[in-house]
């Protein structure tokens, strides 16, 4: 099977980790695609880049030439992905989502520990749209940009592992998301600071999308995520 995973802003480096860290979590004979948009943000921080960046992941997806089994939206807490579901027909897995429903097997409570302040609510309206907020304890910021988390590892560790452990001991979470798709590889380390189970948003859609491949799913197109009707795009796409 051949699974796209598409980064939601344009720095390749965080693609690249990405898409190390979705290959590792898949099964054999499971090919991962990492995808860098087209155009957009550096990092995503804010609507106005979320909704720039879901236009372009879509664009992204659209531009792929060759056939697959699943896309997977590496964003947390962005915009895009009903749009993503009109247009395909395979399954479509949102980190945001997955770590979240992966989270409330292990556990009654969990918390997601983001970037910015100016993140959470965004996280907060993607988990109440997706119905899977009564069990979120909390969303905590670490107060470091998306870019930092790529520039100096060490600090975003302690800075992401100290709101992880705020989020346990006050907050009463019992599993912990971390809330970036740049954090992916960290969960082994905020383990170790927390004693609670951690879910990379990343390795949780990728085992999500082969579940859904493997059962045979597909998104279902009565009413909610029906094909777009054909109509003329005016001026889109630019040229």
């Amino acid at each position: 099977m051949r699974i796209l995973i598409v980064n939601v802003n344009t720095t390749p480096s965080i693609t690249e980790s990405i898409g190390a860290q979705a290959a590792g979590a898949a099964a054999p004979g499971t090919e991962i695609v990492p995808l860098t948009p087209p155009f957009g943000a550096e990092s995503v921080e804010g609507n106005y880049e979320s909704y720039l960046a879901a236009v372009a992941v879509m664009e992204a997806v659209r531009a792929y030439p060759e056939p697959f089994d699943a896309v997977i939206q590496a964003g947390y807490g962005e915009h895009g992905r009903e749009g993503l579901q009109e247009l395909l027909e395979v399954p479509v897995v949102d980190i945001t989502e997955a770590a979240a429903s992966t989270a409330q097997f292990v556990g009654r409570t969990y918390s997601v520990v983001t970037s910015l302040d100016r993140t959470v609510p965004l996280i907060e309206d993607r988990l109440a749209a997706a119905g899977l907020n009564s069990r979120c304890a909390s969303v905590r910021a670490s107060g470091l940009p998306v870019l930092e988390l790529d520039r100096d590892p060490r600090a975003a560790v302690e800075a992401i592992a100290q709101e992880a452990v705020r989020a346990v001991q006050d907050d009463r979470a019992e599993v912990v998301c971390l809330g970036c798709g740049g954090m992916s590889g960290l969960a082994e380390r905020v383990i170790e600071r927390t004693g609670v189970p951690v879910v990379d948003g990343v390795t949780a859609a990728v085992t999500t999308a082969e579940s859904l491949i493997r059962l045979g799913l597909t998104t279902s197109k009565v009413r909610t995520y029906a094909p777009p009707r054909p109509k003329t795009m005016t001026n889109w796409p630019p040229r």
